[in-house]
């Protein structure tokens, strides 16, 4: 295969964004992931998920931040393991995360209770399954995705580390090709303070009302799509409160950056309305109020849309 084309994005990242020392570490462990996987006859997915904080000061600590909890990222990737699919979690740190963001409101010291003597020695610790009623049957699950190595969890904090280890990642799924797909589920930042410009210490609230310049996040799709990853199946996600600019703003990702997918969601309708776009069509996934009843969860639908999406684009591939 060829090597990636060096974009200007390239130069961009190594200027103004410190690279963690750990990225070659983590991109080998990703590559060698993504090739066991294939080797065995799955896909793999790449799913990035919760947002990323911009740092004020080098030793910082004020930080602007986004709502996102990772919820979408790590309930799809639950979906995407039970449609045998390997999992790369590039996520933030502390958002949520698969299997464990069902009890993320549950106090665990509230669901734990002893039995025998309530001695420092004696005493045995169980789960309240009143409480957890699913945890049975979620710890099960847990277990055999864990037990078949089908998901390597990559945490990010800051904008920085998750530009750096989302390339990384684009460079080690390459050479699986049209097997890899990419799931850009974290709300990243779009504006952010070069390092070159930042204060070094806490910015003082005695100097007065605070004003900032900030740059434009580079995009980081085009080279991905272009260089990167060229031969990988790359969906994003398009956020708005405006439900009417929606999707003239996702088609015309589409048209920028050549990719396979958008979905598209407005901010207060996002859990249970999507709008999936592609070059040659868009679907509508909704749920109704029987399927809210039965706990059916959007995500489940947007994975089944997709995988079916990538199969077809997978046998053109390989046709």
């Amino acid at each position: 295969m060829a090597e990636p084309r060096v974009s200007s994005i390239d130069g961009k990242l190594a200027e103004e964004f410190a690279c963690p020392c750990h990225v070659e570490e983590v991109k080998e462990k990703m590559a060698a992931f993504a090739k066991s996987h294939a080797s065995a006859g799955r896909r793999v997915v790449l799913i990035t998920s919760g947002g990323t904080k911009v740092p004020l000061e080098s030793r910082t600590v004020r930080f602007l931040d986004n709502f996102s909890s990772g919820r979408r990222g790590a309930s799809s990737a639950e979906y995407f393991l039970d449609s045998g699919y390997a999992v790369i979690f590039l996520h933030r740190h502390r958002s949520l995360y698969p299997y464990t963001r069902m009890f993320s409101s549950v106090n665990m010291l509230d669901v734990l209770q002893f039995t025998g003597e309530d001695t420092s020695s004696g005493c045995q610790v169980v789960v309240n399954q009143q409480l957890l009623p699913n945890i049975a049957k979620v710890l099960k699950r847990y277990r055999e995705v864990k037990d078949g190595q089908l998901l390597l969890p990559i945490e990010f904090s800051t904008l920085s580390e998750y530009l750096h280890l989302l390339k990384a990642a684009a460079q080690a799924l390459s050479t699986i090709g049209s097997k890899a797909m990419f799931y850009l589920a974290a709300a990243v930042s779009d504006f952010y303070i070069p390092a070159s410009e930042m204060p070094e210490h806490k910015i003082q609230s005695s100097n007065g009302p605070l004003q900032l310049s900030m740059k434009m996040v580079p995009k980081i799709l085009s080279p991905l799509v272009k260089d990167w990853a060229p031969q990988a199946f790359v969906i994003s996600f398009k956020l708005e409160t405006d439900a009417s600019i929606l999707l003239d703003k996702a088609r015309r990702a589409l048209d920028t950056y050549r990719h396979q997918a958008v979905v598209a969601n407005v901010l207060d309708s996002r859990r249970g309305h999507v709008v999936v776009v592609t070059c040659e069509s868009q679907a509508e996934l909704t749920l109704t109020e029987e399927d809210v009843k039965n706990n059916v969860e959007i995500e489940e639908r947007i994975v089944s849309n997709l995988t079916s999406a990538h199969s077809q684009f997978v046998t053109q591939h390989l046709g």
